[in-house]
This record gives structure tokens, C-alpha cells and sequence, in this order.
């Protein structure tokens, strides 16, 4: 009974489970991964920052120019110039690539330009730098074609948005009396401007609304060639974006007071044509024939005229 099982190994060996290199596996998991790309070293920002989006720093539809340009517009102070030629002596770029940048801005909406008057009587361009263009544009998506939907009982075709309604152009002075005669005059004087300067070209929409203040005008004694010189006088040097808008205030902001009253002149004394006297053959002018005055005297009693 004392005698072993030589078919028992004399010690149970340990069990391995998974990886019998694990410790080799976890040092190179720890190695760092290089790939030569892009690594940052940020530091962060306590002053003198702005906060970029990143739909304009990555925009895939704007030039690297306009987006640079777009994070300088953010960047400056409320009532920084940004015209064209202030533009242009701070960086090396031309003005031709940056108004084309400007455009780009203004097509994705990051940039808006509008028109106001001043005390002083000018108009200048307002320009307006959007952070978040989407914040100001009208509601579009999976919001919109559900209520569509339910309207309509059918999806639209595309999830573009509709193009807005033009805005209705201000209202101009009228003649008090508009014969046709002076509104196709208007007409004609306003079709006629684009040939002074090309911007002022102007839809036959337009052209009808504005023909009432121009026959105001020229109601008032003013010559086409005055009206066209207050219409077409120191014009912006930038583009006009609402032509028919600025000639519409001007017709009214600049519309000259009525003549003054001039009383009738007297009519021209009446001529009348030359007689010849039945008696002395003499000329005389009378609405009649018949006698001269000297026979006419004659011709009475006591000498004396009827």
C-alpha cells in the first residue's frame, strides 16, 4: 500500500489562461501611437480672444480668404471700417479678391450690408457680421416639410427654402393732375437713366411705381434734366443693392414746394384790320368798313363824335 502511482505526476501544474504574453501585449499598447499628423499645443485664452465656430473655420464652400476674412470681421470692435479700401491697405490682398470674399460672406450669410440715412442727409452702408448665420434664417428642415406635410398632404420635392418676398418699395409724392401725357414722360426719363449710370436699371415693376413721382416732379415745373440730375447726383461708390428703393426716397425726401401763383397777364390789346373810307379813301382800323374817324365827325351834327 506504501507504493506510489508512478502515472501521478508528483506536483499539479499551473493553468494558463488567455495570452501567455500579457505583460508584452500591455507594453506595447502603451507605446504612443504616431501618424505625422496635426498635434496641438493649446494654451488658454484670458484676453483679447474670439470664439470662432467651427461651420466658418472648416466651411467647405468658402475660400480660405473669405473664411479669414470672416474671422477678422468677428474679431474687430462695434464701429470698426470695413469698406472695401480700409480693407485694402491692411492686408496684401487686392480689392478685387476681397470684395470677391465679401460676396462669399454675404452669400452664406455671414455678412450683411444695408443702407441708412444720417442726420447729416448722407446714406452709408451698415455692414453686419454674423457669428451664427443660421440663428437668423427663416425655419427650414425636417420642421418645416412636417408642416408642409400636414397642409398639403404631400412632402415638398426639396427642403431648399423658398425664395423671400420682396419688400415693398416706399411710397412716392403723386401729381394732382396725371395726364397721360406727363406719366409717359416719367416713364420714358426713368428708362433713360440706366444709360448715366448702369446700376440704376430698373424692372418695369419699378419703373411704374416710381413714374407717379417723377410726374410729380416735372408737374412742379421742373425740367427731365433737373429730375435727372437729383436722381442720379452722388451716388455710393459701392453697389446698389434696392436701385428703385433709393430713387423712390429721393423722390420724395428732395421733392421741390409748387410754384408760386402768378396771376394771368392781361391780354394783348385787339387789332383791328385796316379799312379804306368810304369817303376819303383814308386807312383806318375798324372791325367794320365804313367811314374814317375825321368823316364820321363830319358826318354828325354840331361837328361833334357820335
Amino acid at each position: 500500500m506504501g507504493i506510489q502511482n508512478p502515472s501521478v505526476p508528483a506536483h499539479a501544474q499551473a493553468r494558463t489562461t488567455g495570452n501567455k504574453h500579457t505583460n508584452r501585449g500591455r507594453r506595447r499598447a502603451e507605446r504612443p501611437h504616431h501618424t505625422g499628423g496635426l498635434v496641438h499645443e493649446n494654451s488658454r485664452h484670458t484676453a483679447r480672444f474670439t470664439v470662432v465656430g467651427n461651420h466658418l473655420a472648416q466651411h467647405r464652400e468658402l475660400s480660405l480668404l473669405a473664411i479669414g476674412l470672416g474671422v477678422h470681421l468677428q474679431s474687430l470692435p462695434a464701429g470698426a471700417r470695413v469698406d472695401i479700401k480700409t480693407l485694402t491697405a491692411r492686408f496684401p490682398e487686392g480689392a478685387t479678391r476681397i470684395a470677391a470674399a465679401l460676396r462669399e460672406l454675404e452669400a452664406h450669410g455671414y455678412l450683411r450690408r444695408q443702407r441708412e440715412r444720417v442726420p447729416d442727409g448722407r446714406i452709408v452702408t451698415r455692414t453686419i457680421s454674423c457669428n451664427q448665420p443660421t440663428a437668423t434664417r427663416p425655419e427650414t428642415g425636417p420642421r418645416r416639410e412636417r408642416h408642409e406635410t400636414l397642409r398639403g398632404r404631400e412632402a415638398p420635392e426639396s427642403s431648399a427654402p423658398r425664395p423671400a418676398a420682396p419688400r415693398p418699395l416706399p411710397a412716392v409724392p403723386r401729381p394732382a393732375h396725371p395726364a397721360p401725357a406727363l406719366l409717359r414722360t416719367a416713364a420714358e426719363l426713368l428708362a433713360d437713366l440706366r444709360r448715366h449710370d448702369a446700376r440704376l436699371l430698373l424692372s418695369a415693376r419699378d419703373a411704374a411705381h416710381l413714374a407717379p413721382g417723377v410726374a410729380a416732379w416735372l408737374e412742379r415745373e421742373v425740367g427731365p434734366a433737373a429730375v435727372r440730375r437729383a436722381l442720379t447726383a452722388d451716388l455710393p461708390p459701392e453697389g446698389l443693392r434696392r436701385p428703385a428703393a433709393l430713387l423712390a426716397h429721393r423722390l420724395t425726401a428732395q421733392l421741390p414746394p409748387p410754384p408760386p401763383f402768378r396771376a394771368p397777364a392781361a391780354p394783348p390789346p385787339v387789332r383791328h384790320p385796316l379799312q379804306t373810307c368810304e369817303s376819303c379813301d383814308r386807312a383806318f382800323r375798324s372791325p367794320h368798313p365804313g367811314h374814317c374817324r375825321d368823316c364820321r365827325t363830319d358826318r354828325r351834327p354840331g361837328g361833334r363824335l357820335a
